[in-house]
């Protein structure tokens, strides 16, 4: 009897394993199941947070109050679809995947959290891979922001182009200040016509003193005020303190404008950073949703 009983035993154990071997440990349909299930569930819920946050900002309300409180609400919202998506696709995994036979209760729960996260590597690499574009313009808004700013304060004075610096704020407004003249001592067309090249001459001559950062010199002054008294009819000293604090004027406002593209430069590199950490924790939250998620998707499959 001892005999035939260790034989059945032996004959059970076989057909256990035999059983279990047959089956994969991996049900790769259930995991792409999931993966598509979390990627089309977070495009609902984006476009649904999209549409939510643009209707609660409004255009009266002072621009950083708006732009503080609808970078909260993205950053709720984003952590919110990946534990709601990513618990789905988790969910749907896990209940999907084949009936494992005859295991332990710790390999089959290790086994579905295998699965739900599985499901959302698929998910979120799929997504990444769509967005790459996206994602890389993410990490690169500082350095745009930066380049653009210095192009826009500088780009005239780096090229030295009178000829572009001449339609372009505000080298263009500030040279054409300097040659305003007084109702009472208009002059010919005649004579503004021969002094049209003026006007570019006195524009090379800022932008040459401008690329070196330096105070316009005194032969500059001179004859920028020279050429000022001859359009505009003003007396030497008085063209003369034109051209001085037009040129302070300008060097002022452009040293503010290299000064305001270094603080929003400043200030997308951080938005940039705070941006990369909530989304990595977004995804550690959308990690664990979906493995937890599949672990009571396996249980209701077993049951």
């Amino acid at each position: 009897m001892d005999e035939i009983e260790t034989s059945s035993r032996h004959a059970n154990g076989a057909d256990v394993a035999s059983a279990e071997g047959s089956v994969s440990a991996v049900s790769w349909s259930a995991i792409m199941a999931g993966a598509a299930a979390t990627a089309a569930f977070s495009l609902i819920l984006l476009t649904l947070g999209s549409g939510l946050g643009l209707a609660s900002i409004s255009p009266w309300a002072p621009a950083g109050e708006s732009a503080t409180r609808f970078g909260f609400a993205a950053v709720v919202w984003i952590c919110v679809t990946q534990i709601l998506a990513s618990g789905l696709g988790g969910y749907l995994a896990g209940r999907l995947r084949k009936r494992w036979i005859a295991l332990h209760v710790d390999e089959t729960y290790f086994r579905d959290t295998a699965h739900g996260f599985l499901s959302w590597a698929v998910a979120t690499v799929g997504t990444a891979a769509l967005l790459t574009s996206a994602i890389s313009g993410l990490f690169h808004a500082g350095e745009q922001v930066a380049a653009a700013g210095n192009a826009a304060a500088g780009q005239f004075i780096e090229r030295g182009n009178a000829a572009a610096a001449v339609n372009a704020w505000p080298t263009g407004y500030f040279v054409d200040s300097l040659f305003r003249q007084p109702a009472a001592s208009a002059l010919t067309d005649s004579v503004m016509q021969n002094d049209r090249g003026a006007t570019d001459e006195v524009l090379r001559i800022f932008l040459n003193s401008l690329a070196s950062g330096d105070r316009l010199s005194a032969n500059d002054s001179r004859y920028v005020g020279q050429l000022v008294a001859r359009r505009t009819g003003l007396s030497q000293e008085v063209a003369q303190a034109r051209v001085d604090t037009t040129y302070a004027l300008l060097q002022q406002k452009l040293n503010d404008l290299k000064a305001a593209a270094k603080v929003a430069a400043d200030k997308a590199r951080k938005a940039a950073v705070y941006a990369s950490l909530w989304l990595f924790v977004s995804l550690l939250m959308g990690a664990f949703s979906a493995s937890l998620m599949a672990t009571f998707g396996g249980r209701q499959r077993d049951l």
